[in-house]
């Protein structure tokens, strides 16, 4: 998961008509300038809650699908020592695959962990917190929910990636925010940080946010309850992924 470079860092001017909260985004607001060219979108796994027994096999078959670009690390309840002991062989497994491994919520689990990066949400710390803890090549993540005002504020202090959702209902968590897919070209056209986009993405309606600007698709249920098996879900897809984005 790459950012885009800048030379001071990025800045995030006020926008007329886009910065301010409870003023309905026009769907063709992107369409007012010119795209950039972006890279095609990719596949971001989110584990389930339950990554004992044999996920670490499930994870393997996951990532023989096709190509993925990160995998997040969620689990709930458990502390340092057991989330450290459940991590460990997914970790060495993403670095056999060269898929970036990303902590969910604890930086601080994800310095013990020597991780790829941590995502953060609303409450869970600052990104520049997380920078000087994990240093200057971590991939920091910040969830913005439905809000370009958290997005801008995110990439003021130096997250690598803004994600964006739930786009659709979803059972892995209770969903309070509802962003319409133009956020993500709004997005995609005026900054150069990755956008990810959660929230319930199937194969089936995820090509409606990579047409819309989505550098990445999180996903979660879709791959692990997949009724051919994790390795058809990631390969499903792949497809998706291909469609051209009104970003380019």
């Amino acid at each position: 998961m790459e950012r885009g470079q800048k030379e001071e860092g990025p800045h995030f001017d006020p926008l007329p008509q886009a910065e301010e909260e409870g003023v309905e985004l026009d769907p063709d607001f992107a369409a007012r300038f010119d795209p950039a060219a972006r890279a095609p979108a990719q596949l971001y796994l989110i584990s389930p809650l339950d990554v004992g027994g044999d996920f670490p096999a499930r994870l393997e078959e996951a990532l023989s699908g096709g190509p993925v670009a990160a995998f997040q690390f969620r689990v709930k309840g458990v502390g340092q020592h057991e989330a450290a002991a459940l991590a460990e062989p997914l970790q060495h497994i993403c670095e056999a695959h060269e898929v970036a491994f990303i902590v969910n919520d604890d930086m601080k689990l994800a310095r013990r962990l020597g991780a790829d990066g941590v995502h953060l949400g609303q409450g869970d710390g600052d990104p520049r917190e997380a920078r000087t803890l994990l240093g200057p090549n971590a991939q920091i993540g910040v969830t913005v929910h439905d809000s370009r005002h958290l997005a801008m504020e995110a990439g003021e202090a130096g997250a690598d990636y803004v994600a964006f959702g739930a786009f659709f209902p979803t059972a892995t968590k209770d969903v309070f925010h509802r962003p319409d897919p133009s956020i993500l070209s709004w997005w995609s056209r005026l900054f150069e940080i990755p956008c990810v986009a959660i929230g319930g993405i199937t194969p089936g309606n995820g090509g409606l946010l990579v047409e819309a600007g989505a550098d990445f698709l999180a996903v979660c249920g879709a791959v692990w309850g997949h009724s051919g098996g994790p390795a058809a879900a990631v390969k499903a897809f792949q497809e998706v992924l291909a469609i051209p984005s009104s970003r380019t």
